[in-house]
């Protein structure tokens, strides 16, 4: 019985006193898996191991409500299209990777950024010129945007005269050609189908790398925010291997145009983690697309965008398909994680929350809706009275190049100044949880909080949204407990006894430094159920 004792720290618990503030002490005991012992009894006790946290401050691991770990890590083994500053860098980009690479038949490269070419259409001749002959295929940072060169667009059929897709969008010129951008999974799904699976060595590199990473600040759960059958064999085969330094929850995706079919699927695949696994990855929850996302157009909103040929977006559901399907995966004892960017594709997601209620019998739901964009004030109470989380990506709520490139020209400055109230929905009751969408953006969570506190960009630069500003209590437990609630976790989120040993050791007390500098504070240690998984 191997027994840990951190000393000399802020150890934050997460536990609000009746003041308001949330208790500290000094010391934490861990014994196997588990914290045993706090403050002055921790200190006490004998310990087989004792880390001097040098002032350091302690708290519960993060956790990451909605991630996408095999998209993170499978982005480093294909050509780098990330942090480029046109489309014909990245294009020159993956023509020097592509020769490098004559073996691989299909060019690949995921995180270009959608905001670099005027209203995020992208060209498929800029990409010929580099790489005529062999098909490419590239996702833009925001995961719903594709552009394909035009050997990739021969391929999946796509010409003059192409149907377009009800749950997407193929781009078309003034002639009625595609121009290389496709949008939405009706309009890039059959190109993806052509693609080759990558081999097993690269998926776990993939995973051991977005593992790694995620340890490295300091998290110890996250939800795989995507999940398709083929991933389910990588997750066992992963944690078969050992090289998993998280919890694991599988979102199992949800096909619009498939589900009833899929449903028998939902629970051979939570069967098979049970019985395959070791119990570090499991498969509660079934993820939904109620809509796009505003920058392509594709959002499902209440009212006309200002700028956008799809006047109310594309939402991905029906809505009364939608209430069955959630109702449906509900009685199959799943949780619903909702991802909802326009007011539509949150009232769709909360009336189907609210149908399921109705008509399955009560229990214990941790129903998520995730990112949160844009919610009509009418909706903001239904979180509380639905008892629906609401999973901001925090590091989203500032004014950058997305909004004013793409954003809000398509919603006006309304609505512009409505998005990510994360503040107001805490005030109404919801519970908040935070995530990444990494590799959306940065998965670290002290990066995310900085955002959140602040809703800056840089130290000089004006707020976006001041009043919707958090505590730096609150965007800890947003990224603790609120995701521990999320996951239905009653032994996580916090620093108690009798809690599962998860824990992050940085080097600051975020709420002693300037807010703008947060997100820089080192981390030094991470513990998932007392093993130590990074050492800073």
């Amino acid at each position: 019985m191997a027994t840990t004792r951190i000393e000399n720290a802020t150890v934050w618990t997460g536990h609000r006193l009746p003041s308001g503030e949330v208790f500290t002490t000094d010391a934490v005991l861990i014994r196997d898996d588990r914290i045993t012992a706090l403050g002055q009894t921790a200190r006490a006790a004998d310990a087989d191991q004792v880390i001097d946290a040098g002032g350091g401050f302690v708290l519960a691991a993060f956790a990451d409500g909605h991630v996408h770990p095999i998209f993170g890590g499978l982005e480093q083994q294909f050509a780098p299209v990330r942090d480029m500053s046109d489309p014909r860098e990245v294009a020159a980009s993956v023509g020097a990777w592509a020769r490098a690479h004559p073996e691989s038949e299909w060019v690949r490269g995921e995180g270009f950024d959608h905001t670099l070419a005027p209203e995020g259409i992208f060209l498929a001749e800029w990409l010929d010129a580099e790489v005529p002959d062999r098909p490419v295929v590239l996702r833009a940072t925001d995961y719903h945007t594709v552009w394909v060169n035009s050997e990739a667009l021969r391929r999946a059929g796509y010409g003059v005269g192409v149907a377009q897709p009800h749950d997407g969008e193929i781009v078309l010129d003034t002639e009625g050609r595609p121009t290389g951008t496709l949008r939405e999974w009706g309009a890039w799904r059959p190109v993806y189908r052509l693609l080759p699976a990558p081999p097993e060595s690269t998926l776990m590199d993939a995973v051991t790398f977005a593992s790694r990473s995620f340890a490295s600040a300091g998290i110890s759960w996250i939800q795989d925010a995507w999940v398709e059958p083929g991933d389910v064999g990588t997750w066992l085969t992963a944690e078969r291997k050992g090289v998993l330094d998280q919890q694991v929850d599988l979102a199992l995706w949800a096909d619009p145009n498939s589900w009833r079919d899929q449903l028998a699927g939902f629970e051979e695949s939570r069967s098979r983690v049970t019985a395959e696994g070791a119990g570090q990855v499991t498969a509660h929850t079934v993820k939904f697309f109620a809509d796009g996302v505003v920058e392509s157009g594709t959002s499902a909103m209440l009212e006309p965008f200002c700028d956008c040929p799809h006047s109310q977006g594309l939402p991905n559901w029906d809505p009364d398909e939608m209430k069955l399907a959630v109702a449906a995966i509900d009685a199959l004892g799943f949780t619903a994680h909702m991802h909802a960017i326009g007011d539509f594709g949150v009232r769709m997601s909360l009336d189907a929350v609210e149908y399921t209620a109705r008509v399955n019998p009560p229990r214990d739901r941790r129903w998520v809706i995730v990112h949160t964009q844009l919610v009509d004030p009418a909706d903001l109470g239904r979180f509380a009275e639905l008892g629906v989380v609401a999973n901001f990506e925090p590091f989203w709520s500032k004014f950058d190049a997305w909004q004013t490139e793409l954003t809000e020209p398509r919603l006006g400055p309304e609505r512009t100044h409505r998005q990510f109230q994360t503040a107001t929905l805490a005030d109404r009751g919801a519970i908040i949880s935070f995530g990444s969408d990494w590799p959306v953006t940065t998965y670290a969570p002290l990066e995310g909080i900085q955002v959140a506190v602040t809703r800056q960009m840089t130290a000089e630069g004006p707020p976006w949204m001041p009043e919707e500003r958090v505590s730096v209590d609150a965007a800890l437990a947003a990224y603790t407990s609120g995701v521990a609630f999320q996951a239905g976790r009653s032994d996580a989120g916090y620093v108690r006894p009798g809690a599962i040993a998860d824990l992050a050791w940085i080097a600051q007390d975020p709420r002693a430094v300037d807010p703008m500098t947060i997100g820089a504070i080192p981390v030094l240690g991470t513990w998932y159920r007392g093993r130590r998984t990074f050492t800073g």
